[in-house]
């Protein structure tokens, strides 16, 4: 039976990109294979699942990993009780259990509800193995700042997703290089000027500073200029003390 190191399950709100505010189901799985400064998620392995009690309770009890499958399911039926958007399969990075996401994400449709996949988008072949199970996707592209160059990745990435609910995620600090911002915008140009583009400014942490509203509009200016449509949205669930 599928099973995988799961750290949370509850209901919420989206609290970041385009759909900002939709009552979602979160299932959060541990691991993932990058290690991003500004990262304020802890995804490291654990020996207990939290699960939320109820629907938008935010009380928890203790589940005992790896969860199966079909305990995900089940839980994930009991807070359709509460008219919900979406699915989503958050981390850490989701695809490194890519055959677990597959399983759940097949059995929950059922319920009435899409399924929303929040990937950091270097995954590409994982991606494409569960691809007919997703409805929405949000990629992040991480910028060569973070120690790292993963543009031809991403570009595989986004090219697998194209046929998607698709937009990208760029988090936006003080130190972000412009140069680097736009090599970003011109690698999505590339594969399609009208998937959108959320500019995120990074929530302070970890000694990453937020970048000025003057830098911000900047950013947006130019990749307006290359793209139909680029937003900025902060962390709202940071602001309204949510999980």
């Amino acid at each position: 039976m599928i099973s995988a190191n799961v750290l949370e399950i509850f209901s919420s709100v989206q609290g970041e990109g385009k759909f900002l505010g939709c009552r979602q189901i979160f299932v959060r799985t541990a691991g993932c294979n990058l290690g991003c400064a500004y990262c304020d998620t802890d995804f490291a392995r654990a020996d207990f699942c939290r699960v939320e009690s109820a629907a938008g309770s935010a009380t928890f009890r203790a589940v005992k990993n790896p969860l199966t499958a079909a305990q995900v399911v089940e839980v994930v039926k009991n807070f359709c009780a509460v008219p919900t958007h979406s699915v989503s399969f958050t981390g850490g990075e989701p695809l490194m259990n890519w055959q677990f996401v597959r399983a759940v994400a097949e059995a929950v449709k059922s319920f009435g509800v899409k399924i929303f996949l929040e990937t950091n988008g270097t995954l590409p072949d994982e991606f494409r193995k569960i691809s007919a199970a997703v409805d929405i996707v949000s990629m992040d592209i991480k910028l060569p700042s973070i120690g790292r160059n993963l543009f031809d990745v991403h570009e595989k990435f986004l090219r697998a997703a194209a046929d998607k609910d698709l937009y990208v995620k760029i988090v936006v600090a003080d130190n972000t290089e412009p140069e680097e911002f736009l090599s970003a915008v011109n690698l999505i140009a590339a594969v399609d000027p009208k998937i959108l583009l959320v500019i995120q400014p990074v929530t302070p942490a970890n000694g990453i500073c937020a970048a000025s509203a003057e830098k911000i509009f900047a950013l947006q200016a130019e990749a307006l200029r290359r793209l139909a449509d680029v937003r900025v949205i902060p962390q709202a669930h940071k602001i309204i003390g949510v999980l």
